[in-house]
């Protein structure tokens, strides 16, 4: 799994179109794991590493780089615009907004239409850019955020008028149910879903097919399963096959899964950021989707 001369490596994952319009390679970066850990909280634990990482990233051909302002918070964005700032052509930078995080380290939610504008506008100064290429909306997912209150209408809506404005050019969704993304599309187009999906948590099948009919771009959170995959014998037993890492395989299935899933694997390092890359190149065949899609953990 290695690139050629003439495609950087991430390229070998394809690539698709935001809203029809933007190119982006189905292979980019998430900048959760930047700040200090656990929790994206903090200052990085190397700080040139994180620099090094992200200026890797474009190196690699990684055309999306997906944070948020809630990351550190604040900090994942100072450290890209510390990095990459002036951009490279083509790069797309990706947010969320609609979340706040409390001194105790939560995640609260926080989806006023106000609260959007100020975190858009804060979001784009941190980033030093006019427009934000994509910002997602995040909603409940039961877990981790709580609902905020604020009818989907009146917060997606709220995106809308700032994508009117120019303020932001693309627009997305985050733990979005098919309702949801229904509701959404009646307001505004939608770009992109980020959803919490991979080998072992499937439970977002129905939001990702629902993309692929619709040509929105699906990006599948935690695709490593935090590290819980690796133990899984059909992913030893594929990865052995191509001579590959269980997280090649696991990334690679999700790549060979929907023409729409585009992958944001986070690391803060450079060498796991390169291994991560290089699954790009995999290709999976249809023995080894048999076996992989036939698992359950």
């Amino acid at each position: 799994m290695t690139p050629t001369a003439e495609k950087p490596i991430a390229a070998q994952a394809g690539e698709l179109r935001l809203d029809g319009e933007t190119p982006v390679r189905r292979m980019g970066y998430g900048a959760m794991q930047l700040p200090g850990l656990p929790a994206a909280w903090g200052p990085p634990r190397d700080h040139e590493e994180a620099l090094h990482v992200l200026r890797r990233a474009p190196e690699l051909g990684v055309q999306l780089i997906d944070t948020a302002g809630f990351y550190g918070p604040e900090i994942a964005d100072e450290l890209i615009a510390e990095a990459l700032h002036p951009y490279p052509a083509g790069l797309v930078i990706a947010t969320k907004v609609g979340v706040r995080r409390g001194s105790d380290r939560s995640w609260l939610p926080d989806a006023s239409a106000a609260s959007l504008r100020e975190q858009v506008e804060a979001s784009a100064r941190r980033l030093r850019v006019d427009t934000l290429d994509l910002v997602h909306l995040r909603l409940a997912d039961g877990m981790a955020l709580a609902d905020s209150g604020v009818p989907l209408s009146e917060s997606f809506g709220a995106l809308a008028a700032l994508h009117d404005e120019g303020l932001v050019r693309h627009l997305g969704l985050s733990s979005a149910t098919e309702a949801q993304l229904v509701e959404a599309r009646a307001i505004a187009s939608v770009a992109a879903v980020q959803n919490h999906f991979n080998l072992a948590n499937r439970a977002g099948a129905a939001v990702l097919e629902q993309c692929e009919r619709e040509g929105i771009a699906f990006t599948p959170y935690f695709p490593l399963a935090r590290g819980e995959l690796t133990r899984s014998p059909a992913l030893i037993e594929v990865a052995a096959r191509h001579g590959a890492t269980p997280a090649h395989v696991a990334l690679g299935w999700l790549l060979a899964r929907s023409p729409a899933t585009l992958l944001i694997p986070g690391t803060s390092a450079v060498e796991h950021l390169e291994e991560n890359v290089a699954a790009a190149a995999l290709r999976l065949e249809a023995e080894d989707m048999r076996a992989l899609d036939g698992w359950r953990p």
